[in-house]
């Protein structure tokens, strides 16, 4: 929005109620479903939608859909015969789709749920291991165990007469090394002969599915990268190579990154860098892609006959939920669900640029650069570099209100694909593993030097904030000799070695890798003013790490300040929180521009070296 020549600011409340959530898109027997999160408070439903009445919301009222399993959670929900199974804070429910009131079924921590002949399949995952369960519709459910292993199990998939699933060790993350699993399996029975037929100790295999042609198909990075394969029973064949990630970093179950359509054809999301791109297999095995307005599509892609359903967005269209019919040359999209947040219909958006900057060590790193809002081409302003979690994350091409708020008051906001992201093959993503908080802090940096040396960032007034992995990035970068005036850190990692031991198990192999690099955040090496914001309910990373480090700081008279969110969890930007969060990161940049602090210590911001 405009008033005059003066762009109007992105409001805290607009801000917040547009960062709505669409997640773990899904095909049932009567339509679509979806997740929808609120991030004014609402909490996490389910919604369905049919041509015949739109969208509804089908989940019992005041019941938040959330699984912790795997910490990270993922297929909360499955709906078959008007009955709908999902998770909640406690347990496996169910109910009918017509009242409101949810019957539990089991208590226990579950994921990855999935409908099948008269089942109902899911992970159950406790402080012993996982386990492969399944739940008869007729009468009252009692849940057995398939399947059992003291690492990780998810993708239970069954066909008829076989139980597909993947596998990884205590001591793996997915992405590193995961197996695909088939069994013999029927309904009501057990799992005999169960054999691994892709995967190991240097691949991560995903993702299986059943085909129409009794194949399994799965995704594998034998190759180097994310890519489709084919197993008939006899032997495993590569259905489209591609210098492409055709799977996302897999910190959830249920995903789904590819679809097999009724014709024979097969629908990929692609992911190239920040872009994602959506991509047809034909049965002959050439790839072709499809124009859609949509720059980053989620890994769930529902397929009925020839259509996919998608959750898509673009540097100027936040995430909406569309229906992309393939049956013609031309695809003709639907948008099914979409932010109803009509004060921003009309506002004026940053739209990002890519920008690619060489670090010392050689490297090339990309960055995506969201300029002021309304700002010429020649702009300069203060900027705000975003380290994005994971760190096997990465930064996405898409609308982020957030993002938005910062650039319509003045700010540059520039995220960067640091070491270790997701979309440049598995040699890139497993780099940063004993470099954490050196190479990554480099990747930022460089980024900063370019903007200075360029003229866009002004001097002094350059900051850098991340989240989780992120925080701990941030953090690390003004405890060394670096460009940044002030960092953010929010739900951040402040010890790897502590963090390896509280961290929940699903992700402590992670933590194990990972460190070695710069190792614990010291108060006496931050060189710059610090503000922490923590969730109190956070189990991914404690927030008494931050409360030691925010006494630590106080004690060596170091400018820091401290956010504590009560029952707020490791997510602070969809909470009811997030207004908080925002507001109070905008005051610390503004305070530090007013009390005009300036980089000092030495750095030469011409040759980023330290």
């Amino acid at each position: 929005m405009r008033l005059g020549d003066r762009i109007a600011e992105v409001s805290l409340d607009d801000a917040v109620r547009a960062s709505l959530s669409y997640d773990q898109l899904r095909a049932g027997d009567d339509g679509l479903y979806w997740l929808e999160t609120h991030p004014e408070g609402g909490g996490t439903t389910v919604t369905r939608w049919r041509s015949e009445e739109g969208k509804r919301v089908v989940s019992p009222a005041g019941f938040d859909v959330t699984s912790n399993v795997h910490a990270y959670g993922g297929g909360s929900f499955a709906a078959v015969e008007g009955t709908l199974w999902c998770v909640g804070g406690d347990g496996l429910y169910r109910s009918s789709l017509h009242r409101n009131e949810p019957d539990m079924v089991s208590g226990g921590c579950f994921g990855d749920l999935t409908i099948s002949n008269g089942e109902l399949l899911a992970v159950r995952e406790s402080r012993h291991g996982d386990e492969l369960v399944a739940a008869s519709f007729s009468g009252p459910p009692q849940v057995r165990t398939l399947v059992s292993s003291p690492g990780f199990l998810g993708a239970p998939r069954p066909s008829p007469g076989l139980l597909a699933w993947t596998a990884w060790s205590e001591r793996d993350m997915p992405w590193d090394a995961s197996e695909v699993w088939v069994a013999s399996y029927s309904p009501r029975g057990s799992v005999k002969g169960a054999a691994r037929i892709a995967g190991g100790p240097h691949e991560s295999a995903l993702e299986p599915q059943w085909g129409p042609d009794g194949a399994l198909y799965f995704v594998s990075d034998r190759n180097g990268w994310w890519n489709l394969y084919r197993w008939d029973g006899h032997r495993v064949e590569a259905v489209a190579p591609l210098a492409g990630e055709c799977a996302a970093d897999p910190w959830e179950l249920g995903y789904a990154s590819y679809g097999l359509l009724d014709d024979g054809r097969i629908v990929i999301a692609v992911q190239e860098g920040p872009r994602h791109r959506l991509v047809v297999v034909e049965a002959s095995g050439s790839v072709h892609p499809v124009d859609l307005p949509y720059t980053s599509i989620k890994p769930y892609l529902a397929v009925q006959g020839t259509t996919v359903a998608l959750i898509g967005s673009s540097p100027s269209v936040a995430p909406q939920v569309a229906l992309v019919d393939l049956a013609d040359t031309v695809p003709q999209v639907v948008v099914l669900a979409r932010s109803e947040h009509s004060a921003l219909d009309r506002a004026s958006v940053s739209t990002p640029t890519e920008l690619r900057v060489r670090v010392t060590s050689g490297r090339e790193v990309l960055a995506l650069v969201y300029p002021p809002t309304g700002s010429t081409t020649d702009w300069q302003a203060p900027v705000i570099v975003r380290a994005h979690p994971g760190p096997t994350d990465s930064c996405l091409l898409r609308l982020d209100w957030q993002a938005q708020f910062f650039t319509s008051r003045g700010f540059a906001v520039v995220d960067v694909d640091y070491l270790g992201s997701t979309g440049y093959g598995r040699t890139f993503r497993e780099s940063l593993y004993g470099r954490w908080g050196l190479d990554d802090v480099d990747d930022c940096a460089a980024v900063a030097d370019h903007l200075l040396s360029t003229g866009r960032a002004l001097p002094g007034q350059v900051f850098i904030r991340g989240a989780s992995a992120g925080g701990y990035t941030a953090l690390q970068a003004v405890a060394q000799d670096t460009p940044f005036a002030a960092a953010t850190a929010v739900s951040a990692i402040v010890d790897p070695d502590r963090w390896a031991e509280t961290v929940p198990r699903f992700q402590r192999p992670h933590a194990m890798r990972l460190r070695g690099g710069a190792g614990p955040v010291r108060a006496a090496a931050i060189q710059r003013p610090v503000l922490l914001i923590h969730g109190t309910a956070d189990e991914v990373a404690i927030a008494e790490d931050v409360r030691e480090l925010a006494d630590e700081l106080t004690s060596a008279d170091r400018a820091a300040g401290l956010l504590l969110l009560p029952e707020v969890g490791h997510y602070v930007a969809s909470s009811h929180r997030a207004g908080a969060a925002l507001e109070a990161e905008l005051a610390h940049y503004r305070s530090v521009m007013v009390d005009g602090a300036t980089v000092s210590g030495g750095y030469t911001a011409a040759s980023g070296s330290r």
